[in-house]
């Protein structure tokens, strides 16, 4: 019996010492039983179906009116502080200013951006195989020889996948209709919705974190509420400084196009500001209609278009972008770069608009837990 006893007791101290103080051991096994629940979660993902289509209703206008809400709210708090206003009356006359400035774009700034935008798709065949000729002759000179199979290569490669994904859109047209109509309908839902969760955010936004943290343990709570405090103060820079920016581009485009006389100015200038919501990326992309445009006319405007988009560039990337952004995310341009293509390739536009400020919050979160799995279990302070 006592040879037993001892035998068991050595072995509970190997298992300890081996196995439950052994932080590699322990972690490895918390990343196994991580693992195993995502496997068993993939099996069942019948269960989560419900929640899915719930956050596929309520998913737009509940963005949206996020949106809008770190937009607009830092006026909500500075007129209420400020003039003493009750907070509801600040709000409805906020809609009201925003419902005035929608009916006026309505009555007079769509219909122009319309005309302009169907004359523009209209013609823009003529102006790509204006600019492909263009690059063809220039390629046929004999001091260009050597680049000419290249560009064949890359003309027809073009052409090929823009024919495939022409036929897979008319192959789609009629098979999609019901999509089509689902599509437009949760549109027009979440249109209608938005402004009445926007209003109850503005109104009652403030408090959530404070109830929320209602739910935890007392002494968590300080913790949880500074984790989201941090999350609402990456978001809310992130959101507001790229809307700003974003509208900062527009009307640089467009008082530059207007001023060398560049059609479709308004219309090539929103396109700019829309597209400057992917970071590093959409400037360059909102050129490429501009150059293609610029070409057809005469080279001259294709050299007044590049020296606006230089000046609009060195004032973006001086002025207004360390104005307005700074270095709230810090986060690393290569990593902005990798998280744009991996968020693009797997979830295609809103990946490449929402991927930054998702990877932003997921860094503050494991940052927090990575802090507290250092206070549990220490080892990490370095010794002086």
């Amino acid at each position: 019996m006592i040879f037993l006893k001892t035998t068991k007791d050595n072995w509970r101290t190997w298992f300890t010492k081996l196995v439950l103080n052994n932080r590699i051991v322990v972690n490895l096994m918390i990343i196994l039983l991580l693992l195993l629940i995502i496997q068993v979660f993939s099996k069942v993902t019948w269960f989560f179906q419900p929640i899915s289509d719930f956050a596929d209703i309520v998913g737009l206008p509940i963005v949206l009116a996020g949106v809008l809400f770190y937009l607009f709210n830092p006026l909500i708090d500075w007129v209420e502080k400020k003039f003493r206003i009750n907070r509801v009356w600040t709000i409805s006359g906020l809609f009201v200013v925003i419902i005035l400035l929608l009916v006026w774009g309505v009555v007079a700034l769509i219909p122009v951006v319309r005309n302009q935008a169907t004359d523009f798709l209209k013609n823009w065949p003529d102006y790509w195989n204006h600019l492909v000729n263009q690059l063809e002759t220039w390629l046929n000179d004999p001091r260009m020889g050597q680049f000419q199979k290249e560009f064949d290569q890359l003309t027809e490669s073009t052409t090929s996948s823009f024919s495939k994904w022409a036929s897979s859109i008319a192959n789609h047209t009629f098979t999609s209709v019901s999509g089509v109509i689902s599509s437009v309908t949760k549109i027009i839902v979440g249109l209608i919705t938005m402004p009445f969760i926007l209003f109850y955010l503005l109104k009652d936004g403030h408090r959530l974190p404070k109830y929320l943290a209602h739910f935890l343990p007392i002494q968590k709570r300080k913790g949880f509420i500074e984790l989201l405090d941090e999350i609402n103060g990456k978001l809310s820079g992130y959101i507001r400084g790229q809307l700003i920016v974003a509208f900062c581009v527009a009307v640089m485009f467009f008082v530059g196009y207007a001023i060398i006389g560049l059609k479709f100015a308004l219309t090539l200038g929103i396109a700019a500001g829309v597209l400057n919501l992917i970071p590093y990326l959409g400037s360059f992309l909102a050129m490429v209609p501009s150059i293609v445009l610029a070409a057809f006319i005469s080279p001259w405007m294709l050299v007044k278009v590049l020296i606006v988009f230089a000046i609009e560039q060195t004032i973006e990337g001086r002025l207004i972008s360390p104005l307005i952004l700074g270095t709230n995310l810090a986060i690393h341009p290569v990593t902005i770069l990798i998280v744009l293509l991996a968020s693009g390739r797997m979830f295609g536009v809103l990946g490449v608009i929402f991927g930054i400020p998702v990877y932003a919050v997921g860094k503050v979160v494991l940052t927090h837990l990575f802090r507290w799995y250092k206070r549990q279990n220490g080892g990490y302070e370095e010794k002086t």
